[in-house]
Protein backbone atom coordinates (compact mmCIF):
# COMPACT_ATOMS: atom_id res chain seq x y z
CA UNK A 1 0.00 0.00 0.00
CA UNK A 2 1.32 3.38 -1.01
CA UNK A 3 1.91 6.53 1.89
CA UNK A 4 -0.80 8.29 -0.34
CA UNK A 5 -3.44 5.63 0.18
CA UNK A 6 -2.94 5.34 4.03
CA UNK A 7 -3.30 8.99 4.32
CA UNK A 8 -7.55 9.82 6.30
CA UNK A 9 -9.86 11.94 4.40
CA UNK A 10 -9.20 14.52 7.05
CA UNK A 11 -5.28 14.42 6.93
CA UNK A 12 -5.46 14.44 3.27
CA UNK A 13 -7.99 17.43 2.99
CA UNK A 14 -5.81 19.24 5.32
CA UNK A 15 -2.70 18.64 3.60
CA UNK A 16 -3.76 19.93 0.06
CA UNK A 17 -5.21 23.27 2.05
CA UNK A 18 -2.00 23.73 3.22
CA UNK A 19 -0.64 22.89 -0.01
CA UNK A 20 -2.90 25.41 -1.42
CA UNK A 21 -2.54 28.49 0.33
CA UNK A 22 1.04 28.36 1.19
CA UNK A 23 1.94 27.59 -2.35
CA UNK A 24 -0.75 31.10 -3.51
CA UNK A 25 1.03 33.19 -1.42
CA UNK A 26 4.49 32.01 -2.80
CA UNK A 27 3.55 32.27 -6.28
CA UNK A 28 1.58 35.71 -5.82
CA UNK A 29 4.97 37.14 -5.91
CA UNK A 30 5.56 37.15 -9.52
CA UNK A 31 3.30 40.03 -9.78
CA UNK A 32 3.09 41.54 -6.71
CA UNK A 33 5.59 44.18 -7.24
CA UNK A 34 4.91 45.21 -10.72
CA UNK A 35 2.52 48.53 -9.83
CA UNK A 36 4.46 48.94 -6.64
CA UNK A 37 7.78 49.40 -8.90
CA UNK A 38 7.02 53.55 -9.05
CA UNK A 39 7.34 54.05 -5.32
CA UNK A 40 10.17 51.83 -4.98
CA UNK A 41 12.28 53.92 -7.70
CA UNK A 42 11.36 56.86 -5.81
CA UNK A 43 11.98 55.06 -2.21
CA UNK A 44 15.51 54.03 -3.21
CA UNK A 45 16.45 56.75 -5.45
CA UNK A 46 17.52 54.22 -8.99
CA UNK A 47 16.47 54.08 -12.25
CA UNK A 48 13.93 51.74 -13.81
CA UNK A 49 16.91 49.16 -15.69
CA UNK A 50 17.96 48.73 -11.57
CA UNK A 51 14.28 48.20 -10.29
CA UNK A 52 13.55 45.87 -12.50
CA UNK A 53 15.73 42.82 -11.35
CA UNK A 54 13.27 42.86 -8.37
CA UNK A 55 11.11 41.08 -11.30
CA UNK A 56 13.71 39.89 -13.82
CA UNK A 57 16.35 38.55 -10.94
CA UNK A 58 13.05 36.76 -8.98
CA UNK A 59 12.12 35.40 -12.20
CA UNK A 60 15.60 33.54 -13.20
CA UNK A 61 15.75 32.09 -10.48
CA UNK A 62 12.78 30.77 -10.07
CA UNK A 63 13.23 29.46 -13.66
CA UNK A 64 16.68 27.99 -12.46
CA UNK A 65 15.10 26.05 -9.38
CA UNK A 66 12.59 24.51 -11.07
CA UNK A 67 14.49 21.91 -13.09
CA UNK A 68 16.30 21.08 -9.58
CA UNK A 69 12.68 20.73 -8.13
CA UNK A 70 12.29 17.13 -9.76
CA UNK A 71 15.88 15.76 -8.20
CA UNK A 72 14.75 17.46 -4.85
CA UNK A 73 11.31 15.88 -4.82
CA UNK A 74 12.31 12.34 -5.36
CA UNK A 75 15.72 12.53 -3.11
CA UNK A 76 14.25 14.54 0.00
CA UNK A 77 11.51 13.54 2.40
CA UNK A 78 8.43 15.08 1.17
CA UNK A 79 6.80 16.74 4.35
CA UNK A 80 10.56 18.60 5.14
CA UNK A 81 11.31 19.70 1.41
CA UNK A 82 7.89 21.72 1.43
CA UNK A 83 8.92 22.88 4.90
CA UNK A 84 12.56 23.83 3.96
CA UNK A 85 11.21 25.78 0.95
CA UNK A 86 8.39 27.63 2.83
CA UNK A 87 10.81 28.44 5.60
CA UNK A 88 12.88 29.92 2.55
CA UNK A 89 10.44 32.40 1.12
CA UNK A 90 9.43 33.14 4.92
CA UNK A 91 13.03 34.20 5.59
CA UNK A 92 13.49 35.77 2.55
CA UNK A 93 9.41 37.72 2.74
CA UNK A 94 10.82 38.91 6.54
CA UNK A 95 14.10 40.19 5.20
CA UNK A 96 12.13 41.94 2.17
CA UNK A 97 9.84 43.57 5.12
CA UNK A 98 12.71 44.83 7.07
CA UNK A 99 14.98 45.93 4.28
CA UNK A 100 16.86 49.07 4.56
CA UNK A 101 18.33 49.37 1.15
CA UNK A 102 17.61 48.07 -2.47
CA UNK A 103 20.37 45.36 -2.70
CA UNK A 104 18.84 44.02 0.78
CA UNK A 105 15.42 44.00 -1.44
CA UNK A 106 16.88 42.48 -4.64
CA UNK A 107 18.91 39.59 -2.00
CA UNK A 108 15.42 39.32 -0.50
CA UNK A 109 13.11 38.38 -3.67
CA UNK A 110 15.99 36.18 -5.07
CA UNK A 111 15.93 34.12 -1.58
CA UNK A 112 11.96 33.98 -1.62
CA UNK A 113 12.20 32.67 -5.74
CA UNK A 114 14.12 30.00 -4.32
CA UNK A 115 11.35 29.27 -1.97
CA UNK A 116 8.88 29.17 -5.11
CA UNK A 117 10.95 27.46 -7.73
CA UNK A 118 10.74 24.23 -5.37
CA UNK A 119 7.25 24.96 -4.06
CA UNK A 120 5.23 25.24 -7.44
CA UNK A 121 6.33 22.29 -9.22
CA UNK A 122 5.88 20.31 -6.19
CA UNK A 123 2.38 20.88 -5.38
CA UNK A 124 1.20 19.96 -8.85
CA UNK A 125 4.05 16.26 -8.18
CA UNK A 126 2.12 16.16 -4.89
CA UNK A 127 -1.14 16.40 -6.17
CA UNK A 128 -1.08 14.02 -8.72
CA UNK A 129 0.55 11.65 -6.78
CA UNK A 130 -2.25 11.23 -4.08
CA UNK A 131 -5.08 11.03 -6.80
CA UNK A 132 -5.83 8.61 -9.34
CA UNK A 133 -5.72 9.10 -12.94
CA UNK A 134 -9.32 9.69 -13.01
CA UNK A 135 -9.76 12.08 -10.38
CA UNK A 136 -6.27 14.27 -11.42
CA UNK A 137 -8.42 16.80 -13.72
CA UNK A 138 -10.22 17.87 -10.34
CA UNK A 139 -7.08 18.09 -8.49
CA UNK A 140 -5.24 20.24 -10.58
CA UNK A 141 -8.42 22.27 -11.18
CA UNK A 142 -7.68 23.56 -7.26
CA UNK A 143 -3.78 23.76 -8.55
CA UNK A 144 -4.86 26.14 -11.62
CA UNK A 145 -6.25 28.47 -8.85
CA UNK A 146 -3.23 29.03 -7.61
CA UNK A 147 -1.05 29.07 -11.08
CA UNK A 148 -3.36 31.15 -13.04
CA UNK A 149 -5.12 33.47 -9.93
CA UNK A 150 -2.06 34.29 -7.63
CA UNK A 151 -0.20 36.11 -10.67
CA UNK A 152 -3.54 37.43 -11.70
CA UNK A 153 -4.44 39.34 -8.75
CA UNK A 154 -0.64 40.49 -7.63
CA UNK A 155 -0.88 43.80 -9.82
CA UNK A 156 -4.50 44.73 -8.29
CA UNK A 157 -3.65 43.83 -4.97
CA UNK A 158 -0.34 45.41 -5.11
CA UNK A 159 -1.70 48.60 -6.31
CA UNK A 160 -4.36 48.94 -3.88
CA UNK A 161 -1.78 48.15 -0.61
CA UNK A 162 0.41 51.12 -2.74
CA UNK A 163 -2.26 53.07 -2.22
CA UNK A 164 -3.74 52.58 0.94
CA UNK A 165 -0.46 51.64 3.04
CA UNK A 166 3.31 51.34 2.17
CA UNK A 167 5.20 48.90 -0.10
CA UNK A 168 6.28 47.02 3.06
CA UNK A 169 3.15 46.04 3.76
CA UNK A 170 3.36 44.04 0.07
CA UNK A 171 5.39 41.55 2.44
CA UNK A 172 4.10 42.28 5.80
CA UNK A 173 0.92 41.14 5.46
CA UNK A 174 1.95 37.49 4.34
CA UNK A 175 4.36 36.82 7.37
CA UNK A 176 1.27 36.17 9.91
CA UNK A 177 0.21 33.73 6.80
CA UNK A 178 3.22 32.11 6.37
CA UNK A 179 3.72 31.44 9.89
CA UNK A 180 0.48 29.31 9.77
CA UNK A 181 1.35 27.57 7.09
CA UNK A 182 4.32 26.05 8.80
CA UNK A 183 2.99 25.60 11.68
CA UNK A 184 0.22 23.26 9.91
CA UNK A 185 2.39 21.88 7.47
CA UNK A 186 4.44 20.38 10.93
CA UNK A 187 1.42 18.25 12.13
CA UNK A 188 -0.54 17.89 8.12
CA UNK A 189 2.28 17.45 5.55
CA UNK A 190 2.79 14.06 4.82
CA UNK A 191 5.84 12.45 3.02
CA UNK A 192 3.51 10.90 0.22
CA UNK A 193 6.54 11.12 -3.01
CA UNK A 194 8.05 7.70 -2.49
CA UNK A 195 12.35 8.77 -2.25
CA UNK A 196 15.70 7.54 -3.37
CA UNK A 197 19.31 7.79 -2.81
CA UNK A 198 20.50 9.32 -6.03
CA UNK A 199 24.20 11.78 -6.53
CA UNK A 200 23.27 14.93 -8.00
CA UNK A 201 25.10 15.61 -11.61
CA UNK A 202 26.77 18.84 -10.72
CA UNK A 203 27.79 19.63 -13.90
CA UNK A 204 24.45 19.48 -14.81
CA UNK A 205 22.88 21.71 -12.30
CA UNK A 206 25.45 24.10 -13.67
CA UNK A 207 24.49 23.81 -16.75
CA UNK A 208 21.19 24.46 -16.27
CA UNK A 209 21.88 27.30 -13.99
CA UNK A 210 23.37 29.32 -16.82
CA UNK A 211 21.45 27.70 -19.29
CA UNK A 212 17.76 28.55 -18.64
CA UNK A 213 19.16 31.66 -16.05
CA UNK A 214 20.78 33.46 -19.50
CA UNK A 215 17.81 32.58 -21.88
CA UNK A 216 15.35 33.91 -18.74
CA UNK A 217 17.29 36.78 -18.42
CA UNK A 218 17.77 37.57 -22.28
CA UNK A 219 13.90 37.24 -22.89
CA UNK A 220 13.48 39.45 -19.74
CA UNK A 221 15.79 42.14 -20.92
CA UNK A 222 14.58 41.99 -24.30
CA UNK A 223 11.45 43.33 -23.07
CA UNK A 224 12.77 46.75 -21.99
CA UNK A 225 16.66 46.79 -23.84
CA UNK A 226 15.37 45.49 -27.32
CA UNK A 227 16.27 42.50 -29.08
CA UNK A 228 19.72 44.66 -30.74
CA UNK A 229 21.35 45.23 -26.93
CA UNK A 230 24.47 43.53 -26.60
CA UNK A 231 23.13 42.29 -22.65
CA UNK A 232 20.53 40.43 -24.69
CA UNK A 233 22.53 39.03 -27.42
CA UNK A 234 25.34 37.56 -25.07
CA UNK A 235 22.62 36.37 -22.75
CA UNK A 236 20.28 34.48 -25.23
CA UNK A 237 22.57 33.15 -27.54
CA UNK A 238 25.50 32.36 -24.77
CA UNK A 239 22.05 30.25 -22.85
CA UNK A 240 20.87 28.74 -26.05
CA UNK A 241 24.40 27.27 -26.27
CA UNK A 242 24.91 26.04 -22.48
CA UNK A 243 20.99 25.35 -22.91
CA UNK A 244 21.66 22.84 -25.70
CA UNK A 245 24.59 21.49 -23.81
CA UNK A 246 22.35 20.61 -20.77
CA UNK A 247 19.95 18.83 -22.92
CA UNK A 248 22.35 16.93 -25.05
CA UNK A 249 23.72 15.36 -21.30
CA UNK A 250 20.89 14.59 -19.89
CA UNK A 251 19.79 12.45 -23.06
CA UNK A 252 23.75 10.78 -22.88
CA UNK A 253 24.53 10.31 -18.62
CA UNK A 254 22.84 6.91 -17.26
CA UNK A 255 21.14 8.96 -14.55
CA UNK A 256 20.31 12.23 -16.19
CA UNK A 257 19.19 15.62 -13.63
CA UNK A 258 16.27 16.19 -15.28
CA UNK A 259 15.01 13.19 -16.99
CA UNK A 260 14.00 14.68 -20.68
CA UNK A 261 12.62 11.84 -22.39
CA UNK A 262 9.49 12.13 -20.55
CA UNK A 263 8.93 13.94 -24.27
CA UNK A 264 9.35 11.16 -26.35
CA UNK A 265 5.64 10.58 -25.12
CA UNK A 266 3.44 12.45 -27.88
CA UNK A 267 0.65 13.53 -25.50
CA UNK A 268 3.32 15.12 -22.89
CA UNK A 269 4.55 16.98 -25.40
CA UNK A 270 2.12 17.78 -26.74
CA UNK A 271 -0.23 19.20 -23.60
CA UNK A 272 3.26 20.91 -22.67
CA UNK A 273 3.18 23.06 -26.11
CA UNK A 274 -0.14 23.84 -25.51
CA UNK A 275 -0.04 25.16 -21.94
CA UNK A 276 2.78 27.39 -22.52
CA UNK A 277 0.69 28.50 -25.53
CA UNK A 278 -2.01 29.84 -22.75
CA UNK A 279 0.87 30.89 -20.53
CA UNK A 280 1.88 33.46 -23.26
CA UNK A 281 -1.49 34.69 -23.70
CA UNK A 282 -2.58 34.90 -20.47
CA UNK A 283 1.23 36.55 -19.06
CA UNK A 284 1.65 38.62 -22.12
CA UNK A 285 -1.66 40.35 -21.99
CA UNK A 286 -1.79 40.86 -18.41
CA UNK A 287 1.84 42.74 -19.14
CA UNK A 288 0.34 44.79 -22.49
CA UNK A 289 -3.32 45.59 -21.22
CA UNK A 290 -2.38 47.55 -18.21
CA UNK A 291 -0.07 49.79 -19.92
CA UNK A 292 -2.67 50.23 -23.18
CA UNK A 293 -4.83 51.40 -20.19
CA UNK A 294 -2.51 53.53 -17.84
CA UNK A 295 -1.30 55.05 -21.68
CA UNK A 296 -4.13 55.61 -23.83
CA UNK A 297 -7.02 55.60 -21.04
CA UNK A 298 -5.06 57.85 -18.40
CA UNK A 299 -5.93 54.94 -15.89
CA UNK A 300 -3.89 54.89 -12.28
CA UNK A 301 -2.28 51.75 -11.59
CA UNK A 302 -5.18 50.59 -9.31
CA UNK A 303 -8.10 51.37 -11.65
CA UNK A 304 -5.88 49.05 -14.36
CA UNK A 305 -5.02 46.24 -11.79
CA UNK A 306 -8.83 46.27 -11.02
CA UNK A 307 -10.00 45.74 -14.73
CA UNK A 308 -7.60 42.30 -14.65
CA UNK A 309 -9.47 41.20 -11.92
CA UNK A 310 -12.45 40.30 -14.04
CA UNK A 311 -10.72 37.68 -15.18
CA UNK A 312 -8.98 36.48 -12.02
CA UNK A 313 -12.07 35.49 -10.81
CA UNK A 314 -13.12 33.68 -13.64
CA UNK A 315 -10.19 31.37 -13.01
CA UNK A 316 -10.42 31.04 -9.45
CA UNK A 317 -14.29 30.04 -10.05
CA UNK A 318 -13.61 27.71 -13.69
CA UNK A 319 -10.55 26.01 -12.62
CA UNK A 320 -12.55 23.67 -10.22
CA UNK A 321 -15.02 23.49 -12.80
CA UNK A 322 -13.36 22.53 -15.53
CA UNK A 323 -11.05 19.82 -13.87
CA UNK A 324 -13.71 17.89 -12.88
CA UNK A 325 -15.08 18.71 -16.59
CA UNK A 326 -11.63 17.44 -18.11
CA UNK A 327 -12.47 13.42 -15.59
CA UNK A 328 -15.54 13.05 -17.44
CA UNK A 329 -14.96 14.22 -21.38
CA UNK A 330 -10.99 14.56 -21.14
CA UNK A 331 -9.13 17.53 -22.94
CA UNK A 332 -9.59 17.34 -26.33
CA UNK A 333 -12.96 18.98 -26.75
CA UNK A 334 -11.92 21.08 -23.62
CA UNK A 335 -8.83 23.06 -25.19
CA UNK A 336 -10.43 22.81 -28.29
CA UNK A 337 -13.30 24.78 -27.58
CA UNK A 338 -11.24 27.20 -25.07
CA UNK A 339 -9.01 28.02 -27.41
CA UNK A 340 -11.56 28.87 -29.70
CA UNK A 341 -12.94 31.05 -27.36
CA UNK A 342 -9.33 32.50 -26.11
CA UNK A 343 -8.99 33.73 -30.50
CA UNK A 344 -12.27 35.30 -30.30
CA UNK A 345 -11.98 37.08 -27.42
CA UNK A 346 -8.77 38.11 -28.83
CA UNK A 347 -10.05 39.42 -31.72
CA UNK A 348 -11.05 42.35 -30.94
CA UNK A 349 -8.48 43.84 -29.29
CA UNK A 350 -7.08 44.46 -32.15
CA UNK A 351 -9.73 47.60 -33.16
CA UNK A 352 -9.04 49.09 -29.83
CA UNK A 353 -9.34 53.03 -29.82
CA UNK A 354 -8.93 55.59 -27.32
CA UNK A 355 -12.58 55.77 -26.98
CA UNK A 356 -12.88 51.76 -26.04
CA UNK A 357 -15.33 51.59 -22.50
CA UNK A 358 -13.71 50.12 -19.91
CA UNK A 359 -16.04 47.89 -19.17
CA UNK A 360 -16.08 46.63 -22.98
CA UNK A 361 -12.28 45.79 -22.19
CA UNK A 362 -13.13 44.31 -19.10
CA UNK A 363 -15.80 42.07 -20.27
CA UNK A 364 -13.60 40.79 -23.35
CA UNK A 365 -10.74 40.09 -20.82
CA UNK A 366 -12.96 37.72 -18.26
CA UNK A 367 -13.68 35.74 -21.52
CA UNK A 368 -10.45 35.41 -22.47
CA UNK A 369 -9.40 34.17 -19.21
CA UNK A 370 -12.84 31.38 -19.25
CA UNK A 371 -11.43 30.13 -22.13
CA UNK A 372 -7.55 29.93 -20.60
CA UNK A 373 -9.14 27.88 -17.92
CA UNK A 374 -10.43 25.85 -20.15
CA UNK A 375 -6.87 24.58 -21.48
CA UNK A 376 -4.52 25.70 -18.73
CA UNK A 377 -4.73 22.63 -16.40
CA UNK A 378 -6.89 20.46 -18.43
CA UNK A 379 -4.26 19.79 -20.99
CA UNK A 380 -1.32 19.75 -18.38
CA UNK A 381 -3.41 16.64 -16.73
CA UNK A 382 -3.46 14.85 -19.67
CA UNK A 383 -0.21 15.24 -20.58
CA UNK A 384 0.68 14.05 -17.13
CA UNK A 385 -1.87 10.90 -17.12
CA UNK A 386 0.31 9.87 -20.09
CA UNK A 387 3.44 9.68 -18.19
CA UNK A 388 4.36 6.34 -15.65
CA UNK A 389 3.91 7.52 -11.78
CA UNK A 390 8.29 7.12 -11.64
CA UNK A 391 8.44 10.51 -14.30
CA UNK A 392 6.04 12.21 -12.47
CA UNK A 393 7.98 14.98 -10.51
CA UNK A 394 10.45 14.96 -13.97
CA UNK A 395 7.54 15.71 -15.77
CA UNK A 396 6.19 18.23 -13.68
CA UNK A 397 9.59 19.63 -13.83
CA UNK A 398 10.27 19.78 -17.67
CA UNK A 399 6.62 21.22 -18.50
CA UNK A 400 6.93 23.62 -15.70
CA UNK A 401 10.57 24.63 -17.42
CA UNK A 402 9.14 25.16 -20.83
CA UNK A 403 6.00 27.47 -19.41
CA UNK A 404 8.17 29.71 -18.00
CA UNK A 405 10.62 30.38 -20.49
CA UNK A 406 7.91 30.11 -22.76
CA UNK A 407 6.11 33.06 -20.78
CA UNK A 408 9.10 35.12 -20.61
CA UNK A 409 9.63 34.95 -24.39
CA UNK A 410 6.18 35.52 -24.93
CA UNK A 411 5.93 39.02 -23.19
CA UNK A 412 9.24 40.21 -24.12
CA UNK A 413 8.09 39.99 -27.70
CA UNK A 414 4.73 41.82 -27.45
CA UNK A 415 6.40 44.53 -25.51
CA UNK A 416 8.80 44.72 -28.37
CA UNK A 417 6.10 44.30 -30.90
CA UNK A 418 4.59 47.07 -29.32
CA UNK A 419 7.72 49.49 -28.90
CA UNK A 420 8.99 49.31 -32.22
CA UNK A 421 5.50 49.19 -34.38
CA UNK A 422 4.86 52.06 -32.38
CA UNK A 423 8.58 53.54 -33.13
CA UNK A 424 8.41 52.85 -36.80
CA UNK A 425 4.57 54.80 -37.02
CA UNK A 426 5.52 57.54 -34.78
CA UNK A 427 5.28 61.34 -36.18
CA UNK A 428 8.90 63.39 -37.03
CA UNK A 429 10.13 64.92 -33.74
CA UNK A 430 9.98 68.32 -35.87
CA UNK A 431 6.20 68.21 -35.91
CA UNK A 432 6.03 68.51 -32.43
CA UNK A 433 6.86 72.30 -32.76
CA UNK A 434 5.48 72.83 -36.21
CA UNK A 435 1.67 71.06 -35.38
CA UNK A 436 1.72 69.71 -31.82
CA UNK A 437 -2.04 69.23 -32.29
CA UNK A 438 -1.22 66.89 -35.60
CA UNK A 439 1.70 65.64 -34.01
CA UNK A 440 -0.47 64.33 -30.58
CA UNK A 441 -3.07 62.03 -33.20
CA UNK A 442 -0.25 60.99 -34.80
CA UNK A 443 1.69 59.33 -32.13
CA UNK A 444 -1.90 58.12 -30.54
CA UNK A 445 -2.34 56.67 -33.77
CA UNK A 446 1.55 54.96 -33.65
CA UNK A 447 0.70 54.09 -30.22
CA UNK A 448 -2.74 51.98 -30.84
CA UNK A 449 -1.00 50.23 -33.88
CA UNK A 450 1.34 49.24 -31.54
CA UNK A 451 -0.92 47.55 -29.39
CA UNK A 452 -3.16 46.01 -32.18
CA UNK A 453 0.34 44.21 -33.29
CA UNK A 454 0.96 42.85 -29.71
CA UNK A 455 -2.47 41.47 -29.60
CA UNK A 456 -2.27 40.27 -32.75
CA UNK A 457 0.49 37.81 -32.00
CA UNK A 458 -1.33 36.84 -28.73
CA UNK A 459 -4.68 35.89 -31.54
CA UNK A 460 -1.67 34.09 -33.71
CA UNK A 461 -0.84 31.69 -31.05
CA UNK A 462 -4.30 31.15 -29.47
CA UNK A 463 -5.18 30.19 -33.45
CA UNK A 464 -2.05 27.98 -33.50
CA UNK A 465 -3.14 26.28 -29.77
CA UNK A 466 -6.35 25.30 -31.76
CA UNK A 467 -4.95 23.56 -34.87
CA UNK A 468 -2.54 21.72 -32.16
CA UNK A 469 -5.63 20.90 -29.63
CA UNK A 470 -7.05 18.66 -32.69
CA UNK A 471 -4.32 16.57 -32.09
CA UNK A 472 -5.05 15.96 -28.16
CA UNK A 473 -6.08 12.06 -27.77
CA UNK A 474 -9.48 11.42 -26.40
CA UNK A 475 -10.98 10.82 -23.10
CA UNK A 476 -8.88 7.33 -21.80
CA UNK A 477 -10.25 5.54 -18.92
CA UNK A 478 -8.21 4.72 -16.17
CA UNK A 479 -7.64 0.66 -17.21
CA UNK A 480 -6.30 2.52 -20.46
CA UNK A 481 -3.81 5.09 -18.67
CA UNK A 482 -2.52 2.31 -16.14
CA UNK A 483 -1.80 0.07 -19.41
CA UNK A 484 -0.30 2.76 -21.06
CA UNK A 485 1.74 3.61 -18.26
CA UNK A 486 2.70 -0.16 -17.89
CA UNK A 487 3.99 0.09 -21.24
CA UNK A 488 5.90 3.09 -20.90
CA UNK A 489 7.69 1.64 -18.18
CA UNK A 490 8.80 -1.40 -20.05
CA UNK A 491 9.89 1.07 -22.76
CA UNK A 492 12.31 2.50 -20.41
CA UNK A 493 13.35 -0.92 -18.97
CA UNK A 494 13.71 -1.96 -22.45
Amino acid sequence: MSQSNELTSFKKTMMIIVLLVGTFCTVLNQTLLSTALPKLMSTFDISTATVQWLTTGFLMVNGIMIPLSAYLATTINTKWLYIGAMSIFLGGTILAYVAPSFGVLLAARLIQALGVGITMPLLQTIMLSIFPAQSRGAALGLVGIVIGVAPAIGPTLSGWIIDQYTWRDLFGMMIPIMAVVLILALFFMQPVIKTKKQSIDWLSLVLSTFGFGGLLYGFSAAGNDGWGATNVLVALIGGAIVTALFVWRQLVIPKPFLELRVFKTGEFTLAAILSSIVMIAMLGVETVLPLYLQIVHGMSALNSGLTLLSGAVVMAVMSPVTGRTFDMLGGKRLATLGLTILALATLPFLWLTIDTPTIYIVFLYAIRMFGISMVMMPVTTSGMNALPNSLIADGTASNNTVRQVASSIGSAIMITLLTNVTDNAAPSKHLLHAAPLSYKHQYLTATLDGYHAAFLFSLIFAVIGIVLAFFLKDHQSSNDLSEQALNNKGGDAA
